[in-house]
């Protein structure tokens, strides 16, 4: 790379030694800052499986693909991977995959004046009131999202 076109990134090769395979990609000892550039370590502290990492109970995690965009305002993006527990219990605040007449949909669930609701993070959105839906099922309390850059 030419200078005016500033220092080239080099990239290290974070292969295990000696041919050890290991599970998952390399994590790094260091953090990465967000804020002003740290010199980096060049130490592997472990290497990171995601599925270890963001699935705690296999028999009752699920994953889904968002569609639509009700769930802007909790960094929920259209497109992007949620990872549902269903063994967590759905507390107020917490988001959720509810079923609505055969429907799923993602909302936060919020518990107030004896009523239970689905709110968008949306401002075009209108909440749902539970309560008054026939069938209506909470499958599953969201863990994490994944979305692409």
């Amino acid at each position: 790379m030419s200078p005016k076109h500033g220092p080239a990134l080099t990239v290290l090769n974070p292969e295990p030694p000696s041919g050890d395979r290991q599970d998952g990609s390399p994590l790094f000892l260091e953090p990465i800052s967000a804020g002003f550039p740290s010199p980096a370590e060049d130490y592997v502290q472990d290497f990171l499986d995601l599925q270890r990492l963001v699935v705690k109970n296999q028999a009752a995690t699920f994953f889904l693909r968002v569609s639509g965009d009700s769930m802007g305002g909790a960094g929920i993006s259209d497109g992007d991977l949620l990872v549902v527990d269903r063994s967590r219990p759905a507390a107020s605040g917490s988001i959720v995959i509810a079923s609505l007449d055969g429907e799923l949909t993602v909302k936060r669930l919020r518990r107030r004046d004896g009523g239970i609701f689905l709110v968008p993070e949306n401002d075009n959105y209108s909440e749902i009131n539970i309560t008054e839906q026939e069938g209506a099922m909470v499958w599953g309390v969201v863990t994490y999202v994944v979305h692409k850059l």
